[in-house]
């Protein structure tokens, strides 16, 4: 089978490897011109991803999979079609289609009889169906669920474990139509393979979702439960936090499904759009009002470790504060609505010089991003860790020289380093 995957970012480079794996002749299409050629040199254009640096100079190697800056040609080569542009939400939540739209098009000047379209990346409920199967008509002459088939498949994976994640999940599948649903379906059970998993109600494989609209809405309706369990959560650290109690001790007793995923209270514990889905959600359901009041404790959360720092602390006023993980997760190099960019803005609002440290990023990346650098070893008056990377499990108090504060919203520093520290404070940091 001859497939195009539209858009070579952190899932759809993966998504692009795995169906060259199982033999297929994969196009990879893409805007970005340096991308293409990293990737048509067998070189992954971004860190962290297991298994992926060997996994594509193989498929490279085979002749399996080849970049291009093309999407029309390689889509009119193509049996299937898989679109994984990025959408993106505005402030008040409104869909930024612009990405998608241009894509879309792109498919559509190449599209044939026969083929189908499966969209992967996020979306409201209903997009695939009253947006871009219109556009898809539009653009190529053809009428779909007639022509061509259209699905929408979420992508469930998290960056740095995709391909673990492609095997362990259930890809959903939902069509316009009972034969597109079909179609992709077969598509999938072609491309992935799926581990064994007694513990699910139903074989793991391709599950039929029945429509396009019931697939898009599962995929919200995890990641918006999710979010609400977040908010959920802080909330308790919060009032734990008046109590002087540690809510890490409270949560590792509590023996309920709950607490099983939500295991750092103020963490956003998954994928870094995690505050993007719930407020596509209140863009199809704007009556949703436990959503929208999770959704505002959630983005509350770096401003509240601000507070702690403050009333831990004592006035900002020409502080330095190194705030640890520029990151959105620990050792995955993504800062996309990472809660840096809020608890920076807040300790400058409160007079503190903030400085950032990242073990994943140089010094002229964190630069890049409008912060100061902060290499170990220079001196400081605070601490506030907003990413678990790896590294600093390891931190040693000789590293932060002059810290007499530490905010350790992520619960990773060492012992003997919260112990040599004058106010060390296992709160809240961001989500």
């Amino acid at each position: 089978m001859k497939i195009t995957v539209v858009g070579m970012g952190k899932i759809g480079l993966p998504l692009a490897v795995q169906f060259a794996s199982k033999g297929h002749e994969v196009l990879g299409a893409d805007v970005n011109a340096r991308t293409v050629e990293l990737i048509n040199a067998g070189t992954t254009p971004f860190p962290g991803e297991g298994g992926l640096d060997e996994s594509l100079a193989t498929a490279v190697t085979s002749g399996l999979l080849t970049a291009t800056l093309d999407t029309t040609a390689a889509v009119a080569h193509s049996d299937a079609v898989v679109v994984v542009v990025p959408l993106f939400v505005d402030q008040e939540g409104v869909p930024d289609f612009g990405w998608m739209d241009a894509a879309t098009e792109s498919i559509g000047k190449g599209l044939k009889p026969g083929t189908l379209v499966s969209y992967e990346t996020t979306l409201p409920v209903g997009t695939t169906r009253t947006r871009f199967t219109p556009a898809l008509e539009k653009a190529s002459g053809l009428s779909a669920a007639t022509d061509f088939h259209v699905v929408f498949s979420p992508e469930r994976v998290l960056t740095g474990r995709v391909f673990a994640d492609l095997r362990k999940y259930p890809k959903l599948v939902g069509g316009i139509d009972a034969q597109s649903t079909a179609h992709g379906i077969t598509f999938y059970e072609a491309v992935l393979d799926f581990d064994d998993r007694p513990d699910l109600a139903r074989a793991n494989g391709v599950w039929n979702l029945g429509s396009s609209e019931a697939s898009e809405m599962a995929k919200l309706a995890e990641t918006t439960y999710r979010d609400v369990n977040i908010g959920l959560a802080n909330q308790f650290a919060r009032y734990a936090d008046t109590q002087h109690i540690d809510i890490y001790a409270v949560i590792e007793a509590c023996n309920s499904q709950f607490f099983s995923h939500i295991h750092q209270p103020g963490i956003a514990v998954g994928g870094h759009c995690i505050p993007i889905y719930p407020q596509m959600y209140l863009w199809n359901d704007p009556q949703a009002t436990i959503v929208r009041a999770a959704r505002s404790a959630n983005r509350s959360m770096p401003s509240y470790a601000v507070d702690l720092l403050v009333e831990k602390h004592g006035d900002l006023t020409g502080q330095t504060v190194a705030v640890l993980g520029a990151a959105y997760r620990g050792g995955v190099k993504e800062t996309a609505f990472s809660g840096v960019f809020d608890v920076v803005a807040e300790l400058a609002r409160r007079g503190a010089r903030p400085v950032v440290n990242d073990p994943m990023y140089t010094k002229a990346e964190i630069e890049a991003l409008g912060f100061e650098n902060y290499e170990f070893g220079e001196t400081v008056d605070a601490v506030v860790v907003q990413a678990n990377h790896d590294e600093y499990t390891r931190l040693t108090v000789e590293a932060i020289p002059g810290a007499r504060t530490i905010i350790d919203g992520r619960r990773v520093l060492p012992a003997a380093l919260t112990a040599a520290v004058p106010t060390y404070v296992l709160g809240s940091a961001s989500a």
